[in-house]
């Protein structure tokens, strides 16, 4: 999930094994890698890929062009240089070079190993060649290795199906975190088993000197492992900040996780990477995260709303995934029509949970419905989302962003209307668990058929639904949604509001403060303040102002007050020295008129109907 505006985007888990010595046997076909950390030349790393037995006189491998859950080309061949086939005795056999990602190798049926060196993403030298981070590989020599397999290993043709074993070379005192369980573990090297390439690709790790936490959830471990230069930020802090909302997630799945094992692998860079972006990039029992140095409440707030998106992927892809999932094509994949579900219902998870478990209130998740329908507003709102999914690669890469947003809105529909067929009997969480036991993992569904299949599970109204919406090229009916919860929606309103002064807001980095970026269009009341330009926001009526808060302050602090009162800013304002001082700006309240987009608020006098189905979506309490 990407985070530079930010759409946090997302893929699946990964293995690293690897032996010097080949351990397969013909009744058990394998391949054996060995990664080796120890041997950094020029931030590059040699690894060795002993295959299966091949039989034919030629062969291909491949590495990646294409990975689950990116949605763009990162070409994973560009990294890879001095590529050597081997016999037996250690002579090279001929070996022809497609394209970036493919190499052919000749008398393959001599072919003992291949050879070669990987280089990093995070240090790519050109523009062209950047990869979104979480989804890249990192080799800092004696400090951090961002292992995601797929950048350093690739597979045979027609041999994608068989296991791995890799061997990963580490050195002293550096720890491997993964979610993958080691089949063998010493001072100096991880042993692990993958049992196809797929998987391979879906297991990330991490290798540095330990700063780890783990939270038990029931029967799941969850591994938090961070990797800070600076070591300000630290794994168990997160560990505390994120076990509650993973407690809540549990709950919300109905007190069991599909997993025994889940990692975060949080890596926290000193300074910008080159791809200029921040977020995280999801696995299936893992998650990989880049996120900038920031005041710890909003490092926690932010990694509380990531993590909260990430980890809901255990049930998509992990539990429901289509076949071009299931069994992806690296060099040319077919996109699946059902990012709806990967990313859209996996987003509004994110946030429902979070009111369905007490974690946030009503007004705030309804907050960030609001953010979804304004945010979804920039993307073309009538363009059918399965046409859009199957060509995001292509023909609609600008639209992938929706699947955040119009995606979310997605989910909150299906789940309205679930909820109202079944008299609030019935959710999107209970259709997820039910499609679960249908498919799970290893039973991949057909595109094509996913929409009837959720029919015959459900309700026939519930395909006419995604025909229209999701299908089709109908808006989506958000008044009559909302209208049956008891939710009052309008695209535009009128609203009388006390007013914070009309100025533009503006953020001050190295202050961590709000400021007043232009003060040009203020109202009368930010007049009467005397509001300037470049002051920072430093208190109301004596409550210390952040950016974390400024919220919370401007939409109910300040909206309680009555109008008419005496109000009291404290700002921060440069003198003639240029020195910050803080200055008390009084006035009184001040109602004014201002057009509310997307307004959602609650029907004056509901119906018991309505209450009931908002009781049931919200997890409230009937009067």
């Amino acid at each position: 999930m990407k985070l530079t505006k930010t759409i946090l985007f997302l893929l699946i888990s990964l293995h690293f094994g690897c032996s010097s010595v080949a351990t397969q046997s013909s009744s058990e076909p394998r391949y054996a890698v060995s990664i080796d950390l120890t041997q950094v030349k020029g931030d590059k790393v040699p690894v060795s890929v002993r295959p299966p037995a091949i039989k034919q006189g030629e062969a291909i491998y491949n590495m990646p062009k294409i990975v689950p859950g990116t949605y763009s080309v990162s070409d994973f061949g560009k990294f890879v240089s001095e590529f050597q086939a081997l016999d037996k005795q250690g002579k090279p056999l001929p070996v022809e070079r497609i394209d970036t990602n493919r190499w052919r190798i000749t008398q393959a049926q001599n072919l003992d190993k291949i050879t070669y060196w990987v280089d990093d993403t995070f240090d790519a030298a050109r523009r062209q060649d950047v990869v979104f981070e979480p989804g890249g590989t990192n080799i800092e020599e004696g400090k951090n290795f961002l292992l995601n397999a797929f950048g350093f290993v690739g597979y045979f043709d027609g041999l994608k199906q068989v296991p791995y074993e890799l061997t990963v070379t580490k050195p002293e005192g550096f720890y491997g975190s993964t979610a993958l369980q080691a089949t063998s573990s010493t001072a100096t090297a991880d042993t692990y088993n993958v049992p196809n390439y797929v998987e391979l690709a879906d297991s990330p790790l991490m290798y540095n000197k330990p700063d780890t936490t783990i939270v038990n959830l029931g029967e799941t471990n969850v591994l938090v492992s961070v990797y800070s230069p600076t070591g300000r930020v630290t794994s168990k802090p997160i560990a505390d900040n994120i076990r509650d909302i993973l407690e809540a997630q549990r709950s919300y799945l109905g007190g069991t996780l599909p997993v025994d094992k889940y990692a975060f692998l949080i890596y926290v860079p000193e300074r910008p990477g080159k791809s200029g972006s921040y977020g995280a990039l999801e696995h299936s029992n893992s998650s990989v995260y880049y996120l900038p140095e920031m005041p710890e409440e909003r490092f926690n707030s932010t990694m509380r709303d990531v993590a909260a998106h990430e980890f809901f992927h255990i049930v998509t892809p992990l539990s429901i995934q289509s076949e071009e999932i299931h069994d992806f094509d690296f060099i040319n994949p077919r996109m699946s029509k059902h990012l709806w579900l990967y990313e859209g219902v996996t987003e509004y998870f994110a946030s429902h949970v979070q009111v369905h478990e007490n974690l946030i209130s009503v007004d705030e998740f309804m907050l960030k419905i609001r953010e979804y329908i304004f945010s979804s507003m920039a993307f073309n709102d009538t363009l059918p989302f399965t046409e859009m999914s199957a060509k995001v690669l292509d023909e609609h890469e600008k639209e992938y962003g929706n699947v955040y947003q119009k995606g979310a809105l997605i989910g909150m529909a299906l789940d309205i209307q679930l909820r109202d067929l079944s008299d609030g009997k019935y959710g999107l969480v209970d259709l997820m668990q039910d499609l679960a036991k249908t498919y799970g993992k290893g039973k991949p569904f057909k595109d094509d058929e996913l929409f009837d299949k959720i029919a015959e599970l459900t309700y026939p109204e519930i395909r006419t639904f995604f025909a229209r919406y999701v299908e089709g090229n109908e808006r989506l009916p958000l008044a009559e949604l909302f209208e049956k919860v008891g939710v009052r929606y309008e695209p535009v309103a009128v609203q009388l509001v006390n007013s914070y002064g009309g100025f533009v807001p503006g953020y001050d980095r190295e202050a961590d403060k709000i400021t007043v970026a232009e003060a040009d269009d203020m109202d009368e009341f930010g007049k009467q303040m005397g509001f300037k330009e470049g002051d920072q926001l430093l208190a109301f009526n004596g409550k210390e102002v952040t950016p974390m808060n400024i919220r919370d302050i401007i939409g109910e602090e300040l909206q309680e007050a009555k109008p008419g009162s005496k109000i009291e800013i404290t700002v921060g304002r440069k003198d003639a020295k240029g020195l910050v001082k803080p200055k008390k700006l009084t006035g009184k309240v001040t109602p004014v008129k201002r057009e509310v987009l997307h307004l959602l608020e609650p029907v004056e006098s509901p119906t018991d109907q309505q209450l009931r189905l908002r009781a049931a979506w919200l997890n409230e309490t009937l009067p």
